[in-house]
């Protein structure tokens, strides 16, 4: 087991390494990547000492020296790579250190541990082991913050998204949704690798390799893909939008009529939105947020004001309504139409969409609106 641990970690840093050149020039992306080769590359230490010195034979369990001293920054460094991403290299001071805090704490509890005791430094004691119960209380402390941070990030990713393109994009953070999943799994399973010494170890091994390789594989699936150009473009149009409403509530906070001018503007908005809906403009594949808005002739802090008070939707989910609503006419008019031709004509951007969302809307198929529609 450990020397297939070996294999396959080496193999995974070697995928991260020899990544398309064109990862390196996106400065986020590349430090993500050396995050995640630091991590993975720690886990292949790991293991190639376990193999290597033999101590799972020595009686000596796993933790000791292994894997909280080389598993804890391994985790550490993983969990800085996912924010990287997520928040486009802008990781607080507090995220950036708080793993090595508790690695620090670790390896003093060990130290510790290993010095009051007087025995060898390989030696099973009482100490060692009550040491190695604090530090995977820490370690698992750790994985807790890191897994609260990326799940918020994740919200704040999935907000910009849904309020800068006219479709659902949730199929670009799944990866990174089911990833921090399996981190925090592996994060509640640890104590098995400290402490049980039982064959159920063997299984958590095959989920440990299958986690990391899903980990790195999609990982390296996303970074060189436009995923992080998307996603940035969604982020800086939502820093845009508030840069833009903060300069507008500093000028209203000089009136004494701010409650109703924002009224009167809101139903300015509706008004204009009315008539760019009439005009089909909702029709028009991959128009994103800012564009609609200069199109209808609004700022966009005011379309997405309007959006969120008015409609209580995002700006994705109001365009997959419009177009929905339209698809329902043109097959009610229009019955011979087939899914390419309603697609094309509603703004979806392809057949296969279009029918994921119309049966998610209508709870039936294209086909099967029809029949209901013609009985």
């Amino acid at each position: 087991m450990q020397f297939t641990a070996i294999v396959v970690l080496t193999l995974l840093v070697l995928k991260l390494v020899l990544l398309p050149r064109r990862v390196a020039v996106n400065d986020v992306v590349g430090k993500a990547r050396w995050l995640m080769v630091t991590g993975i590359g720690l886990l292949d230490v790991q293991f190639l000492l376990q193999y290597t010195l033999g101590l799972r034979a020595m009686g000596v369990t796993q933790a000791v020296l292994v894997n909280l001293i080389l598993f804890i920054p391994a985790s550490w460094a993983i969990a800085l790579a996912l924010l990287y991403l997520q928040r486009q290299g802008r990781v607080s001071h507090t995220a950036r250190w708080a793993g090595g805090a508790a690695w620090a704490l670790v390896l003093l509890l060990l130290g510790v541990a290993v010095n009051i005791d007087g025995r060898p430094l390989l030696s099973d004691t009482p100490q060692l082991y009550g040491a190695e119960v604090a530090a995977s209380v820490l370690y698992l402390m750790m994985q807790g913050y890191y897994a609260s941070l990326h799940l918020r990030n994740i919200v704040q990713m999935r907000r910009a998204l849904q309020n800068y393109y006219d479709r659902d994009t949730d199929d670009l953070l799944r990866w990174m949704k089911l990833s921090i999943l399996v981190l925090m799994v592996m994060a509640m399973m640890v104590p098995l690798l400290i402490f049980v010494r039982s064959a159920g170890l063997a299984i958590f091994g095959v989920l440990f390799f299958v986690g990391i390789f899903f980990l790195v594989d999609s990982f390296c699936g996303y970074a060189v893909s436009s995923a992080p150009m998307t996603v940035n473009a969604a982020e800086e149009n939502e820093r845009q939008e508030n840069a833009e409403r903060q300069v507008v509530d500093e000028e209203l906070a000089t009136t004494d009529s701010t409650s109703e001018l924002t009224q009167d503007v809101m139903q300015h908005v509706g008004e204009a939105v009315g008539r760019w809906v009439a005009q089909g403009g909702y029709r028009q594949s991959g128009i994103n947020m800012p564009a609609a808005a200069e199109a209808i002739g609004v700022p966009r802090y005011l379309l997405s004001a309007w959006l969120k008070k008015d409609q209580n939707c995002t700006y994705a989910n109001w365009m997959t309504s419009l177009r929905i609503d339209e698809a329902k006419r043109i097959l009610k008019e229009n019955p011979d139409w087939n899914n390419e031709a309603v697609a094309q004509h509603c703004g979806f951007s392809d057949r296969s969409y279009f029918q994921k969302k119309f049966k998610e809307y209508t709870g039936m198929t294209p086909a099967d609106y029809t029949t209901t529609l013609a009985s």
